[in-house]
Order: structure tokens, then C-alpha cells, then sequence
């Protein structure tokens, strides 16, 4: 079955290959026969009920400087004209973001929608993972700097990050008689309009921060990202290390717990975190992890993201 896919990424001419996760994807449609294109969130537009999108044909290459070559640009209505749309543009979720999950909401199912858009929008990716709070640290999501006080009070060393936050950017860690506190809080009130997130820090990051990957609520791969020397985060693209990864019985518990709902809500392709057996995020816009599972010697999160995304292709067909 060759599937019309377009992709809605950020511009493919500057992304790093060696670890992006929509260009893995990418490779493994262009290898089943599946139609490429692409094309940038600012290209989708809405006319009544009408969606189209201003995208580019593209051919992929696993070559770094020479990656991908574009066609010119023609003009589609999404519905008739495409099969599959991949939502694969990184945060932040803005304004910009979200309103293009309403124009794909428009097409989906129909037009599958990868990840489902609704969903998506419903499912902000350090909100919903409040559903398995008893799987978490201790966690608070607030504004009032009273609150802060207080949470800080009982656990004495926390971190501090913007709600939609992401890459790692503007994550702090403030110990129980750190000078900071006050001049950060004031800077988080000022810089950022939506609520933070405050959580009890585990000492443990420094032994890495798993990323497991889900696929259809079933697991398809883990990595141990390390966090560089001297930095308390493990993003990978902050420097931090990947390593393999077998998950413990905890982490297997996570899986269970969270991969129904997962399924049920259409999100095909989800990567979460866990430090030290606690889940602390839940990515369902633009998971990252992929390439470095594969590189690593684990499962091709790429193959069975297909395999479960031409089955839904087909169901809607049916």
C-alpha cells in the first residue's frame, strides 16, 4: 500500500540527522515506497472547511551536508490529496502550534493524523502526565510562589522549569539554602507566562534519564541519556551521553500502566522519561530518540511506527 505522507517539521534543511526522529521516519517510509513531502506549519491553511498545505516533494539520504532534495512547491487540499500527515514539529507548543491541530483535525481520521491533533492538543506533555501521579516524584504545578515556598519547605531540593518548557532550556535545581531562589523565581514570573513545573529533585539524574519509547502503547526502545559533567540536565542535544538500556520491573510497570491510554488516545508515537523509577514526562509532540536506540543495537522504533501507522491507514481506508 503506497501512502501519499506529508510531514510537518521544522525546515528539513537545517536539522542534525544523526539524531533526528522525523528524519529516521522519513527514511523508513522513503524505503517502503511511500510518497514523500514536506512542508512548515506557517504553509497549512484553512478555507471553510477546506485544508491545504503548500508542500514540497522530498527525497531523503542518510548523508550528512546532502540529506534531502525538495521538489517545487505545489499546492494540495489535505483531505483528498494526502494519507498520512506526520506532526513532527519541535515545540514549543504556541499559538502557531496549536492552531494547526485544529486545521488537521478537520482531516483526521481520515487523513491520518500522526500524532492524533485532538489528542495532542489534550495532552500537554507535563499536564497529562499528572493522570500517574503515584508513578512520579513529587510534583507541583503552580504560579503562586507561596505554593513554591511551601513545596520547597518539605523537600528541600527541587527543580523548577517552565510548563512548556522543552530541549532541556530553563531547567534549575534549587537546594534548600540556595541565594537564587528569589532572583529565579522573579525571572520565571516575568519570562514566562504559563504556570511551572516544580519537582522533587532525585539525586539520581546524574546516573542517567531514561527515555523509553512507545509505539501503539507497546514498548519499542530505551535509551540512558547521562548528563554531562557539571549539568543537571541529559538532554542530548545539552551534551548529555546515550547509552543502552534494559528497563527495570518498575519500567515495565510504567509501560503497562500508561500504554492503554496511550492507544486509545491515538498517540502512536510517544517517548517518556523516567529518572531513578519515576516517571517525569510524558512527549507526545515531537519525540525524540529513535536513531540513538537503533545506533545503540536496540528495536527500530522507525519500522514499528510504520507498521502501526499503515495499519491505521488501512482501517481508515476500510
Amino acid at each position: 500500500m503506497k501512502l501519499r505522507v506529508a510531514v510537518q517539521m521544522d525546515p528539513i534543511e537545517r536539522i542534525n540527522i544523526a539524531g533526528d526522529s522525523t528524519f529516521a521516519l522519513m527514511l523508513e517510509a522513503q524505503a517502503r515506497g511511500h510518497e514523500l513531502a514536506v512542508y512548515t506549519p506557517d504553509r497549512l491553511s484553512q478555507t471553510g472547511q477546506q485544508v491545504h498545505a503548500r508542500v514540497r516533494p522530498c527525497e531523503v539520504r542518510d548523508v550528512v551536508g546532502d540529506h534531502a532534495s525538495l521538489g517545487e512547491e505545489t499546492r494540495v487540499d489535505v483531505a483528498s490529496e494526502i494519507d498520512v500527515v506526520l506532526l513532527r514539529q519541535d515545540p514549543p507548543v504556541d499559538n502557531l502550534y496549536v492552531s494547526t491541530t485544529y486545521m488537521l483535525e478537520r482531516v483526521h481520521p481520515n487523513t491520518l493524523v500522526v500524532n492524533d491533533p485532538v489528542q495532542v492538543r489534550n495532552s500537554p506533555e507535563k499536564i497529562f502526565v499528572l493522570d500517574y501521579a503515584h508513578l512520579m516524584p513529587p510534583t507541583l504545578v503552580t504560579r503562586d510562589k507561596a505554593e513554591v515556598a511551601a513545596f520547597r519547605e518539605e523537600h528541600k531540593d527541587i527543580v523548577v522549569k517552565p510548563l512548556f518548557g522543552h530541549g532541556g532550556s530553563a531547567v534549575f535545581r534549587l537546594t534548600s539554602d540556595d541565594l537564587n531562589y528569589g532572583s529565579l523565581l522573579d525571572f520565571f514570573s516575568t519570562s514566562f507566562r504559563e504556570p511551572w513545573m516544580v519537582q522533587k529533585f532525585l539525586p539520581n539524574v546524574s546516573k542517567g534519564d531514561k527515555r523509553i519509547l512507545m509505539v501503539d502503547g507497546e514498548f519499542a526502545g530505551a535509551v540512558n541519556r547521562v548528563p554531562a559533567a557539571g549539568d543537571l540536565r541529559s538532554n542530548m542535544i545539552r551534551g548529555g551521553a546515550a547509552h543502552t538500556a534494559e528497563l527495570s520491573s518498575r519500567e515495565r510497570e510504567i509501560c503497562e500502566t500508561i500504554g492503554p491510554e496511550l492507544k486509545r488516545r491515538g498517540l502512536i508515537f510517544v517517548g517518556f522519561d523516567v529518572i531513578d523509577g519515576f516517571l517525569t514526562e510524558i512527549n507526545v509532540t515531537s519525540p525524540t530518540g529513535i536513531r540513538a536506540v537503533k545506533r545503540l543495537g536496540g528495536p527500530d522504533a522507525a519500522a514499528a511506527t510504520w507498521d502501526a501507522i499503515e495499519r491505521r491507514a488501512s482501517e481508515a481506508r476500510g
